[in-house]
């Protein structure tokens, strides 16, 4: 089992990111909670990772914390949960975050998670509200662009991200424009996307 890995960051493109190990280069899928946190591409990090194996695929997911780590392989254990909402999971909030709403029964926050119906987030309520609170950890708190300007390259990698998260194109496109002018990066897009879609 490979469980973490410290290299070089070749390319990253939410959801997906390369890291050079040793001259071999790993793909893996993280959430946007560990996208925030990353470097500038040529720079050195290190990535606590979970390898899901299926019969048709491979997968290596990647989290700068090993709270979300921790958070998503807890996910994977919950009936009916995957790799694919796991990961919107954690994009959508961080684990304290998500600890919170399990504790308060707060269905109608989970809801608004792609790919989370109102019977998937009281199964999740259900079978997480007495193992989060001791195998969870806090997050830091995201950092805040404050860029202006946003650039159509921003925009559709943004809106590709989310899409790949789970949201509908359609959807996707109409979270990034009403932040759009807030900044010209792709990370801030996304985090300022579901930030406001969270606070409805």
């Amino acid at each position: 089992m490979i469980g973490r890995l410290r290299g070089i960051l070749i390319s990253k493109q939410a959801p997906e990111l390369m890291l050079e190990v040793a001259g071999v280069g790993y793909e893996l899928n993280a959430p946007m909670s560990t996208f925030y946190q990353l470097p500038d591409t040529g720079e050195e990090i290190i990535l606590y990772t979970h390898l899901n194996i299926r019969e048709d695929a491979h997968t290596l997911y990647g989290f700068h914390s090993t709270a979300d780590r921790s958070l998503f392989r807890t996910l994977l254990k919950v009936n009916g949960v995957g790799a694919k909402m796991a990961l919107a999971i954690l994009s959508g909030m961080d684990a304290h975050g998500f600890k919170q709403c399990i504790q308060l029964g707060d269905t109608d926050a989970l809801v608004k998670l792609p790919g989370v119906g109102k019977k998937t987030a009281e199964r999740l309520i259900v079978e997480l509200q007495d193992r989060l609170g001791v195998e969870q950890g806090e997050v830091a708190s995201l950092p805040t662009g404050n860029s202006v300007g946003a650039i159509s390259v921003a925009v559709d990698e943004a809106v590709s991200a989310l899409t790949a998260l789970g949201y509908k194109p359609t959807d996707a496109l109409r979270m990034i424009k009403k932040v759009q002018d807030q900044s010209d990066q792709c990370e801030d897009l996304i985090r300022l996307a579901l930030q406001n879609s969270f606070s409805k």
